[in-house]
């Protein structure tokens, strides 16, 4: 009896020790991959746009594991999809930072999904790159945002529209998508053009629900707006699936370049891919990226690009180069801090400066948001742009716009001494912990 159970004692330790070093086995290995979180809509309305962004993450990851990874070890891609379901995306981030013990999230398109996003990753003190251009009035300290803040978008296109070169044009039709970026940009716009003496009644506001189908009486509206004798203009923040009815419904109307144009904010070579643009030939874009630049760099990226998707036809657009710019970032970032602790890549993060896809420099700044060009290109009918015209060199993202009052005197700088999202000039008070 004794003897059988010292054999029993024996086995149940020797299952022991086996199973103890399994778990730390399993652990090594866990420890020997950097996860990064990807956080995209594959599904809904959203899908359209930001299934790309995943894809270009995962090249990314793909890329950097051929060149040996970070700090020696293997990045690991964890993705899920959110579903263009706005609350979802709190849920889904939490999962990555919880669950998944993500050191990085890449996501997020609309500006509605970020803010859901904003609380959990504040509150667990993750670390988001965002990929698109957004309203501003916004800098967290866990969130760097590489897509155009709207004095690197918004206020360009209006100034290139007023300028005899873009057709010195009088009138301004807002149109968007019912949501937080297109109100705020347009709240930023409508102030900007009547500084510019633009008078009320020469402003025209629509909005619309995500998805929305049908645009029949709309661009009537348009059409009938601009036939009061001045030149008008289309500045659309549309979002998502919705920009495939209205481009067709412009078309449909006759609605050409040279009567109304229309500058979009939101629609580049992947949401034109799914388009006849014949009709659409002339209508503009404000971006920092077209698939058209001319560099080197781009050049190298486009023939990554679709080898890893397999597909010579995919194009290229603004937020994939936000997305590459931001990877490009924190790879560099982790590197220079040795670790992929999130206060130590934060602070690594400022000064940064990476090659853009249009041939120049992209520099993160201490208020979180980088330094681009910003570029106007024009509808071909291939589904291309042709650049019209660009900044001499990069311009700083501005957090907190200048053309609102309460927001003129606020400054966002994380740098010390300051370190303040939403820092008030004249009162010298930071108004709030991490926006």
């Amino acid at each position: 009896m004794k003897n059988r159970l010292c054999k029993l004692s024996r086995s149940f330790l020797s299952a022991s020790v086996a199973t103890a070093a399994l778990s730390l086995s399993v652990m090594s290995q866990a420890a020997d991959t950097i996860k990064v979180g990807v956080l995209h809509s594959l599904s809904g309305t959203m899908a359209i746009s930001e299934t790309t962004l995943k894809d270009t993450v995962l090249m990314m990851v793909e890329e950097q594991n051929k060149n040996g990874g970070v700090l020696g070890k293997e990045l690991e891609a964890v993705v899920v999809d959110p579903a263009s379901d706005w609350p979802l995306f709190a849920e889904k981030a939490r999962e990555l930072l919880v669950k998944e013990d993500v050191d990085v999230i890449f996501g997020g398109w609309t500006s509605v999904s970020r803010k859901s996003v904003l609380p959990v990753v504040e509150e667990l003190n993750g670390l988001m790159f965002y990929p698109v251009q957004y309203e501003g009035e916004e800098s967290s300290k866990n969130v760097f945002y590489t897509g155009a803040a709207p004095n690197q978008q918004a206020i360009p296109a209006v100034d290139y529209l007023m300028s005899e070169e873009g057709g010195a044009v009088k009138r301004f039709v807002l149109a968007g998508t019912d949501y937080v970026y297109p109100r705020t940009t347009n709240k930023i716009l409508e102030s900007y053009l009547k500084s510019k003496g633009v008078k009320e009644a020469d402003i025209l506001i629509n909005y619309t629900p995500f998805g929305h189908s049908d645009w029949q009486t709309i661009v009537s509206d348009i059409k009938k707006f601009g036939n009061a004798g001045k030149k008008t203009a289309v500045i659309s923040t549309i979002n998502g699936d919705a920009n495939v009815p209205f481009y067709k419904e412009l078309g449909n109307q006759g609605v050409s370049a040279e009567d109304i144009p229309v500058i979009a904010f939101s629609v580049g070579e992947e949401e034109l891919s799914g388009i006849d643009t014949a009709p659409l030939v002339g209508h503009l874009a404000a971006w920092n990226y077209f698939m058209s630049a001319e560099s080197e760099t781009n050049d190298e990226f486009i023939e990554t690009w679709q080898s890893f998707i397999k597909d010579e036809e995919r194009v290229s657009n603004d937020p994939m180069e936000a997305t590459y710019i931001g990877f490009n970032m924190w790879v560099e970032a982790v590197e220079k801090a040795g670790t992929t602790d999130i206060d130590a890549v934060r602070s690594a993060m400022y000064g940064i400066t990476v090659p853009n896809l249009t041939g120049g420099t992209a520099v993160m700044n201490t208020n979180h948001h980088l330094t681009k060009p910003v570029l106007i290109g024009e509808i071909q009918d291939d589904g291309q742009f042709e650049i019209v015209w660009e900044t001499k060199g990069g311009v700083i993202g501005d957090a907190w716009t200048d053309f609102l009052p309460e927001s003129s005197k606020i400054v966002a700088d994380w740098s010390a001494p300051v370190q303040c999202g939403n820092y008030n000039l004249a009162t010298g008070v930071c108004s709030g912990q991490n926006y």
